[in-house]
């Protein structure tokens, strides 16, 4: 499972580009437009990313996909404006706040489907801290990143509190159920911005 390859430059550059992506949306009520070919080869790899938003270390948002279906430049992008905006948990980010916010980035490497007869087998292949993971039944799916491991550190809870995202029942089980494990490359704005 490689990660994708992106220098300090290719980081810098997405976080700026997360950043000036809420901006556009707040001062002009547009989405920001780019050309993905102005962008660095890593850049323009397919890759799913997930945008997740802090304001004085707490959650404001977090959005993005488990699939790789376009450039990860524009992935980004359009992650950054639903987080900021469209994340159904939190109201929209506010031009007052947006200088107090953090962002971070997760690259998601392609997901591997797992097999198992199992929960518990299941359960056995999951490396806390270092796994991310997406299970779907049927028309219910829901993915936690690794560093859903920092609140739940037992893996019985991760997968029940899993679940409960994918909206199933905590002690839910089914041979139908399938899930998949993925690894990140996670980084993040140096400091939390506070003006």
């Amino acid at each position: 499972m490689p990660f994708i390859e992106l220098s300090m430059d290719d980081q810098q550059t997405l976080l700026s580009l997360a950043r000036e992506s809420i901006r556009v949306r707040l001062l002009f009520e547009r989405d920001l437009c780019i050309d993905e070919t102005a962008f660095s080869p890593a850049l323009q790899q397919q890759a799913a990313s997930f945008i997740t938003l802090h304001k004085k270390d707490k959650l404001r948002g977090c959005i993005g996909s488990d699939q790789a279906s376009k450039p990860l430049v524009t992935d980004v992008v359009h992650h950054a404006m639903a987080s900021a905006f469209d994340d159904p948990r939190f109201p929209a980010v506010t031009l007052d706040e947006e200088s107090t916010l953090q962002i971070k980035i997760s690259v998601l490497t392609t997901p591997v489907p797992l097999s198992f007869a199992s929960e518990q087998e299941l359960l056995d292949q999951l490396a806390p801290n270092e796994d991310g993971l997406t299970i779907e039944m049927g028309a219910h799916r829901a993915t936690f990143l690794p560093t859903a491991w920092n609140r739940l550190p037992g893996k019985i809870e991760f997968l029940e509190q899993l679940k409960l995202k994918a909206e199933l029942p905590p002690g839910f089980w089914s041979d139908d159920i399938k899930a998949w494990q993925h690894h990140t490359l996670c980084f993040q704005e140096a400091a939390f911005r506070n003006k």
